[in-house]
């Protein structure tokens, strides 16, 4: 009986203990970053509340389609973080449903000034975003323990990815790939559809551009590399083309200016170079480039707001973008940095900049949503030889626009 008192006054002790109340300043961020870039921010934050112990502030990472729908639930419900950080390609759609709130008027235009202006995320007159990367986007990275110099044309591509696909142990399936990477989703397609002259919008923004002779023919080049050249996988989502990457088991894949650094962890000598031309076309693969930066919840208390702007500020302090940039190989958005020696002598971001100014800003309207789910099915059709690349593409049109028109009602 003695024993059992005892049990429960420590577990009252420890309810209660648990329960203390905390009078520290919560500030909560809801983000999308990769390991490798969230173990960087957890570090700075940590400094932050180190000097600033009155103040807690919290991460939680989620999907980037997870982070989009569950930040504008809890917005609509006046929750959610005061901080969400993610890609530029959300701003549009969190502007239109007012769940993110101007900051303009929080920013003045001296402080404005000492970001590169991709950096700066307007949509319809107001700012909505303030970035601390610019890129994330797509590039191609090569093993160096099995190639030696990166392809510049589609054409080498095909070549060079041949030599390197092998059966390495003779039972007849093949253990080694030229090239991987996640095909089966219209964001890793995008740079061949431009490659062959194509894209997904219009320069205004406002029309899908998806029936064309550029679309068709690049969704017959994927097919090709698949299935006549054989230098891809069967199958490959994002997972496995990362996981044969990091394991030795591809010569290259195209992934984004996120994953670089995980490479590197992993213990692989990687180099990076543009995603190479179209050898049909002699246009670059151009993969969209856009930013990832922080937005600010429109139900925030005013008593946070000036701490969430104050974080936001200190996460954007040039040294703080360096220490990212030469953990994670992003490139920074902070001026100052760009002739900073890990900015200006590292090769994987002198040929990340390189893939930047050939590729194409992405949109950051609404719309852009509807044309990514109207794409995918039809592109994953093709693939599966359900569906001709003429059909695809008009069909591909025809959805895209219904949707924009059930979207703008």
């Amino acid at each position: 009986m003695k024993n059992y008192t005892l049990l429960i006054s420590l577990l009252i002790t420890t309810l209660l203990s648990g329960c203390a109340k905390d009078d520290r300043l919560h500030i909560r961020i809801w983000h999308q970053m990769q390991v490798a870039e969230r173990i960087v921010m957890e570090r700075q934050l940590d400094r932050y509340m180190q000097e600033h112990p009155d103040i807690r502030i919290e991460m939680l990472y989620k999907e980037t389609e997870e982070l989009r729908n569950d930040f504008i639930i809890a917005a609509y419900a006046r929750q959610g973080p005061e901080i969400v950080y993610g890609p530029s390609d959300m701003i549009g759609l969190l502007a239109m449903l007012e769940v993110i709130r101007p900051l303009e008027q929080f920013f003045d235009e001296e402080y404005l000034d000492k970001f590169h202006e991709t950096a700066q995320v307007w949509y319809e007159g107001h700012l909505y975003q303030l970035a601390d990367k610019l890129g994330n986007h797509l590039a191609l990275v090569y093993n160096k323990d099995i190639l030696d110099v990166p392809p510049e044309t589609t054409d080498e591509l095909i070549e060079i990815g041949k030599k390197a696909t092998k059966d390495l142990t003779g039972n007849g399936r093949i253990d080694q790939y030229g090239l991987v990477w996640n095909y089966t989703e219209p964001f890793f397609y995008v740079p061949f559809l431009a490659g062959f002259g194509g894209w997904v919008m219009d320069d205004a923004q406002e029309i899908p551009t998806l029936d064309t002779e550029a679309n068709v023919r690049a969704l017959n080049f994927i097919q090709e590399l698949r299935d006549i050249h054989r230098i891809v996988p069967r199958e490959a989502d994002y997972e496995i083309a990362d996981a044969l990457f990091k394991e030795g088991r591809a010569a290259m894949i195209i992934n984004g200016d996120w994953s670089w650094g995980g490479y590197m962890s992993a213990g692989l000598d990687i180099g990076v170079a543009p995603i190479p031309r179209v050898s049909e076309t002699g246009l670059w693969a151009s993969p969209m480039v856009s930013t990832k930066g922080f937005s600010i919840n429109e139900n925030i208390d005013d008593e946070k707001l000036p701490l969430a702007l104050e974080i936001i500020k200190f996460l954007n302090e040039p040294e703080n973008q360096l220490e990212v940039t030469r953990e994670v190989k992003t490139f920074p958005t902070r001026i100052e940095t760009y002739d900073h020696p890990i900015v200006t002598e590292d090769p994987i971001l002198i040929n990340s900049k390189r893939q930047i100014d050939v590729g194409k800003p992405m949109p950051i309207v609404p719309e852009l949503r509807a044309i990514w789910d109207s794409m995918r099915p039809h592109y994953q059709m093709v693939l599966n030889g359900r569906k001709s690349a003429e059909d695809a593409a008009r069909d591909m049109q025809a959805l895209a626009e219904r949707k924009i028109m059930e979207m703008l009602e």
